[in-house]
């Protein structure tokens, strides 16, 4: 049997997966094409926040595991409504680990040790990425005029930054101390 061309394969997912939406085709395929990066660095960003929870140590470690286990908790649950907006609009979403390894750009930290400050730092440093890319995706949406999903961008920005700021906080020297 032949192969199905790009074209007829496109049609045929549509017909199945399609939703009926008011934006242009353009639109719900730039907007679905970031949802589905963001969703890819959320999931790494969810994974390497656990590891580092499962891996804290030291004199801060009850602070510390707490903090990423509450941060991991908020980053998770943008899971679900990442990958359904991309649907409600008609897009598809990640469809395997495999995916997500090769849509991510968060970095992987498989360190057999990380100091608590370093996993502080590095966790910081990737929700920093991770705010310009949603602001990346909420410029997309902005184009296409897509204002629903920029308005849930805009919340995961606010959340994304109260992060790094904790982050940000917990490694700073305390006054008068020597960095």
């Amino acid at each position: 049997m032949a192969e199905k061309s790009t074209a007829a394969k496109s049609a045929q997912i549509k017909s199945h997966l399609g939703t009926p939406t008011d934006l242009g085709a353009d639109a719900v395929r730039d907007v679905s094409a970031g949802l589905k990066e963001l969703l890819a660095d959320v999931f790494a960003l969810y994974i390497k926040t656990k590891n580092f929870h499962w891996h804290m140590s030291g004199r801060h470690f009850t602070e510390y595991h707490e903090l990423l286990d509450a941060q991991s908790d908020q980053i998770f649950a943008m899971t679900d409504p990442l990958a359904e907006r991309a649907r409600k609009i008609g897009g598809t979403t990640l469809h395997s680990v495999g995916e997500i390894a090769r849509l991510k750009r968060i970095p992987d930290n498989d360190a057999e040790y990380v100091t608590p400050e370093d996993m502080l730092a590095e966790l910081r440093e990737d929700n920093l990425s991770l705010t310009r890319s949603l602001r990346a995706v909420h410029a997309v949406c902005d184009e296409g005029n897509d204002v629903a999903t920029a308005s849930l961008i805009e919340n995961w920005i606010d959340e994304t930054e109260r992060r790094t700021w904790f982050l940000f906080e917990s490694t700073r020297p305390a006054p008068g101390a020597n960095s």
